[in-house]
């Protein structure tokens, strides 16, 4: 019962619950995750285009379903009314990604993901093709909206050409900086569509190592608990291990006084009544008793 024991088993304990109840299953969550995003992008490779609203009727939002699901689309481009998306990864090179609303025949507008672009000698957006005029149809797969951070909204810092310049891909954000409304979800082109620029590509379908980490943590959280219980084994035994004088324990070392309290001891018991201390060798000799 001791303190330093007590806030071990704490460690411990709250160690142990904190691998069981919170990064086991958060691993299991990226698993799950990763799990269904895989069975969706082959779904999406193995199915044909159909129309919007057959895949999402009524206006719904892409979800875990439906995501990467193909779409088929047909409508005008608004070129006045495209966006940037900034700070970008594509293949592990920094890129940025082109946004064009697109307003579909039956009168609503969807936000249509061109593909990347990389960055110029000047880390800026380089020149690209503008969309096509005109009545288009275009096949793009559904993707949901990102999330989108208080602390970055839509702006336009590019004096040059009036950019508008985005941190996420969210058609709610979009919408709120071109004045247009819009469904929710973004739909990003396949190769060789109409207005498409560098097409990006599909993510890959492997379960990753998220499970491999979900059960490790479970068995950092059962060592931990092994560990302590050993060690506590051997602590309640008679002459603990971590009892003090056990055999196998490293003994404290006396300080200075208590040594001088050792040697006086011996002195009384040999029958020496004094000594000298040498303050140059700091050596201790003993005068022996003069005779009565």
């Amino acid at each position: 019962m001791r303190p330093s024991w007590l806030v071990l088993t704490l460690v411990v304990f709250t160690f142990a619950i904190s691998c069981f109840a919170l990064l086991s299953p958060w691993q299991f969550d990226r698993h799950a995750q990763q799990k269904v995003q895989n069975e969706a992008v082959a779904r999406s490779i193995a199915s044909q285009p159909r129309p919007i609203d057959e895949v999402l009727p009524g206006g719904a939002a892409p979800n875990a379903t439906t995501q990467w699901a193909q779409v088929r689309l047909t409508g005008t481009y608004l070129p006045d009314a495209e966006v940037v998306a900034r700070l970008r990864t594509v293949q592990g090179e920094a890129a940025y990604e082109v946004l064009a609303p697109l307003r579909t025949a039956a009168g609503t507008t969807v936000l249509i993901n061109r593909g990347y672009l990389r960055p110029d000698e000047r880390v800026r957006v380089p020149d690209y093709a503008p969309p096509p005029t005109g009545s288009v149809t275009v096949v793009a797969r559904a993707r949901a909206d990102e999330s989108v951070s208080r602390d970055r909204a839509t702006f336009a810092d590019d004096t040059t050409n009036g950019e508008l310049h985005t941190y996420s891909i969210n058609s709610a954000v979009v919408a709120e900086a071109t004045g247009l409304t819009m469904r929710p979800g973004y739909f990003q082109l396949t190769p060789e569509q109409p207005g498409v620029l560098n097409p990006l590509p599909l993510p890959r379908t492997e379960a990753g190592p998220y499970l491999s980490y979900a059960l490790q943590w479970i068995a950092f959280g059962i060592m931990a608990l092994l560990g302590w219980l050993y060690f506590s084994v051997r602590e309640v035994r008679p002459g603990g291990a971590l009892a003090e004088g056990a055999p196998g324990t490293r003994q404290r070392r006396p300080s200075v006084a208590e040594q001088l309290a050792q040697d006086e001891a011996a002195d009384e018991a040999e029958g020496v009544t004094g000594g000298i201390n040498d303050g140059d060798a700091g050596l201790r000799t003993r005068q022996p008793t003069p005779p009565r």
